[in-house]
């Protein structure tokens, strides 16, 4: 049984993170989504919150669960028994940073491999500061994140009335 970490903030999870984790299920048993905290960046939404959204993004794929930590990734993978890092990559800045953490990773922890997903044509643009600033300017995010998460943030008050 193969289980594949993917990691990241996901500050909200977006359907471009969604495809990832379909990807990675096509390759992997069992996919853990794992929710951290990066000390370089603020966040629009708590870790739990974060969590939670990814929870309800996913909770249609079985093979997929969902955790929050704010350790380190190498340690979680070991927790976990993880196989396998996986990132997705929208551009070359991306790949150039995700190759940097994955030599770190595999410095600290020689089975920590990390695999790229190059993102799909209709998401390589999408990222999750965009989706935070049209909320911020009251826009609703539709097409960007899937409707449990839309509701979610309706349900939370996030989005404005003009937003729906």
């Amino acid at each position: 049984m193969s289980l594949a970490l993917l990691p990241g903030s996901y500050d909200p999870i977006t359907l471009g993170h969604l495809d990832i984790v379909k990807r990675a299920l096509a390759l992997y048993d069992e996919v853990v989504v794992a929710v951290m905290n990066n000390a370089a960046k603020s966040y629009m939404f708590t870790i739990s919150e974060r969590a939670e959204m990814a929870r309800l993004a996913t909770a249609d794929m079985p093979k997929v669960r969902v955790v929050a930590d704010e350790g380190m990734l190498v340690d979680l993978f070991d927790r976990l028994g993880a196989d396998v890092i996986v990132k997705g990559v929208r551009n070359e800045a991306d790949l150039a940073y995700e190759q940097e953490m994955a030599a770190y990773n595999l410095s600290r922890n020689p089975r920590a491999r990390t695999v790229f997903l190059e993102a799909e044509a209709p998401y390589a643009d999408l990222s999750s500061t965009r989706v935070r600033d049209m909320l911020k300017e009251g826009e609703a995010p539709n097409g960007l994140l899937s409707a449990a998460v839309i509701s979610y943030l309706d349900l939370k008050g996030i989005l404005k009335p003009s937003g729906k």
